[in-house]
């Protein structure tokens, strides 16, 4: 916490909002899309809840198709299956980790000889760096298939000098508690289309029509934020540049400590933009490690550190079995083996220099005791 957050919590018990609207949340949506450069936003109950309205106001329904990246989160995905459409998962590349520009021309371009375009692109920038936007906006303004930008990682990213989230027809951040900035739990959707960001929040309220008694002509959903947390991300919101910078600090620590060990890349920063650094990640290539990353990861979680592997790809998890999937090459399955061979470090804003270099310890002894084995077994080899 900022330390600021009670301020608005009390203002917010004082005045009574403590609903679902009021003070807090009308000035949070301002806050927000005033820093992102987006023309309007709605606050809601969660990142997941905005891609749905998203979906929702592009109408997306049973038997459509959306192309999402594989290598996300489940929750880019899981609203595609609220409506009934079908995901369509594209792999990543390795500049950004993010969707390969090369498997989504791929995917359009038979999709458009069976005639079955996608109703929209789900693009992730992955653990807050940007995919590869001009490239893909290129693409899918060539398809005519508009964009939901999955920023719920990315808030305080730019790429190109513009902020991420706001490439799209729609944007969409996160403020889970794990998330840069957090309201414990909440979303932002945000468009330049102050009509849509209208018609969101009539769906966002149960689509209650303007009537003097209770009634609804089309479906809605109970997405608003409460006016208490809103509060919380509203005095967040004043410590994200802080936050941003805490991170890129961490990541550098890291770099600088552990670069040097063979095998170890971390995620690169895509030329151009400036990432929030929300997870340092990096992978392990065995054959010049000698370390695997399930080595790694056990020996992190004996000295009582947090550590992950990178996301599974979707579509092999098995609630997406069967779906279509779209390699970046022939034979080269970048999501896969970013998944195998990567590791998410402890990242967290507040992360102490100590804390920090438990961590860094704890990585090179396992490096070191790799490099030792070997130079037992080869006596004569010299390692680097």
């Amino acid at each position: 916490m900022s330390g600021h957050e009670k301020l608005y919590i009390d203002e917010a018990f004082a005045s009574n909002w403590i609903a679902p609207l009021g003070p807090n949340v009308d000035a949070f949506e301002q806050e927000i899309a005033q820093f992102v450069g987006a023309n309007d936003a709605i606050a809601v109950s969660s990142g997941t809840a905005a891609i749905h309205l998203a979906l929702s106001l592009l109408d997306v329904k049973k038997g459509d198709r959306v192309f999402c990246p594989a290598l996300t989160f489940v929750a880019s995905a899981n609203p595609i299956l609220y409506q009934g459409a079908e995901p369509v998962f594209i792999d990543s590349e390795l500049e950004s980790w993010n969707m390969s520009p090369k498997a989504l021309i791929k995917a359009f371009e038979e999709a458009a000889l069976e005639g079955e375009l996608p109703k929209a692109v789900i693009v992730v920038n992955l653990y807050g760096q940007s995919a590869k936007m001009d490239e893909i906006v290129t693409i899918c303004n060539q398809f005519g298939v508009p964009i939901i930008e999955d920023a719920a990682e990315s808030l305080g990213t730019t790429y190109k000098g513009k902020a991420s989230g706001t490439f799209g027809k729609f944007g969409i951040y996160s403020f889970n508690g794990n998330k840069i900035i957090t309201t414990s739990g909440g979303g932002m959707l945000v468009s330049n289309d102050r009509e849509e960001i209208k018609r969101a929040r009539f769906l966002a309220s149960q689509a209650r029509d303007q009537a003097t008694h209770y009634q609804h002509s089309v479906m809605g959903y109970n997405y608003r934020l409460s006016n208490l947390l809103a509060g919380v991300g509203r005095a967040q919101l004043q410590v994200l540049e802080h936050r941003v910078s805490a991170r890129r600090e961490i990541f550098e620590n890291y770099f600088k400590n552990l670069a040097d060990l063979p095998g170890i890349s971390f995620m690169p920063e895509l030329k151009d933009t400036r990432t929030n650094r929300w997870l340092t990640t990096l992978t392990i290539n065995e054959n010049e490690a000698g370390v695997t990353t399930k080595q790694l990861l056990a020996a992190l979680y004996k000295e009582k550190i947090e550590a992950r592997p990178v996301w599974k790809p979707l579509h092999l998890q098995p609630l997406f079995q069967g779906c279509l999937y779209y390699a970046h090459e022939k034979n080269n399955d970048v999501a896969e083996r970013l998944f195998t061979t990567g590791i998410c470090l402890p990242s967290g804003s507040n992360l102490t220099e100590d804390e920090q270099q438990r961590v860094i310890t704890c990585i090179r002894e396992v490096f070191n005791q790799s490099i030792s084995k070997r130079s037992y077994l080869y006596p004569g080899k010299q390692e680097v």
